[in-house]
């Protein structure tokens, strides 16, 4: 049975800066604003390097998208997407198929609207206005049924959002419910911000993102893990990203934070 509960309705903010605004910053893209490079620029005085943990994130997710292009699954929801450009799913799957399927996910409305013009002419992907925190307005959106098909293996991807999701709105049930509803052979992606290797990095961050209007909630790497229920975690476990299937034959680069954790797991 999926979640039942009903968040507040996500309202336009243009005040303060918005992860979705500020990640699009970091990673370089055109669909920020000035309030978001502002908080960039000023956070990477606070934090020198931290760009790095943005690019880190996105790498990894195009290794976990090419992990599981070559294993089978054409299907992928990317819940709490952000702005898909600088190399999102569905340009990594358009490089190695044509058979694929992408249904992006995401609460902020500005975010939605800027990136419906960017998928227009792609009809194997598509972006939803919905909250990640009730499943069901994910998973029986019209798009969803459309799109994707749950008796099928899905690539769920919850990639730098749990991290928005406060304990009050239980993420650990949330994710449960996300892991019943998927077919055997779909795999769980995480990336999480955590403080387990340097809180201090970590206590600057999350000072900083309390003004804007997605506040964090870092988790140590044991609750993370924890996310994965009863899913096979696959090899090599729960790592810092920048350790999970490093490129072969290229140095593995670290950010100097060390911030970002995750994994993937599939269920049988």
């Amino acid at each position: 049975m999926f979640d039942t509960r009903n968040p507040p309705v996500r309202e336009m903010d243009i005040d303060r800066p918005c992860a979705a605004r500020i990640y699009d910053a970091f990673l370089g893209g055109g669909h920020n604003f000035g309030i978001e490079r502002g908080f960039a620029e000023s956070l990477e005085r606070a934090l020198p390097g931290i760009a790095d943990a943005y690019q880190e994130n996105r790498a990894f997710l195009r290794r976990v998208v090419e992990y599981l292009l070559a294993h089978g699954v054409r299907q992928f929801l990317d819940l709490g997407s952000g702005i898909p450009t600088i190399g999102q799913v569905h340009e990594v799957a358009g490089r190695r198929t044509r058979d694929f399927r992408v249904l992006y996910v995401d609460n902020e409305p500005l975010t939605v609207a800027h990136s419906k013009p960017l998928l227009a002419d792609e009809p194997r992907a598509e972006i939803i206005h919905a909250d990640c925190r009730d499943p069901k307005s994910v998973l029986h959106a019209p798009e969803a049924l459309e799109l994707l098909d749950f008796d099928e293996p899905v690539g769920l991807l919850m990639a730098a959002v749990l991290h928005f999701i406060p304990d009050s709105d239980e993420p650990l049930a949330l994710v449960d419910t996300y892991r019943d509803a998927l077919a055997p052979g779909s795999h769980l992606v995480v990336s999480h911000l955590t403080g387990s290797h340097n809180p201090d990095a970590m206590r600057i961050l999350t000072q900083r993102y309390a003004d804007t209007a997605d506040p964090l909630h870092p988790r140590d790497a044991e609750r993370i893990e924890e996310l994965f229920g009863n899913f096979e975690i696959l090899p090599p476990g729960t790592v810092y990203l920048a350790n999970w299937r490093p490129e072969p034959g290229q140095p593995t680069a670290q950010c100097r934070y060390r911030l970002l954790y995750g994994g993937v797991a599939r269920k049988h």
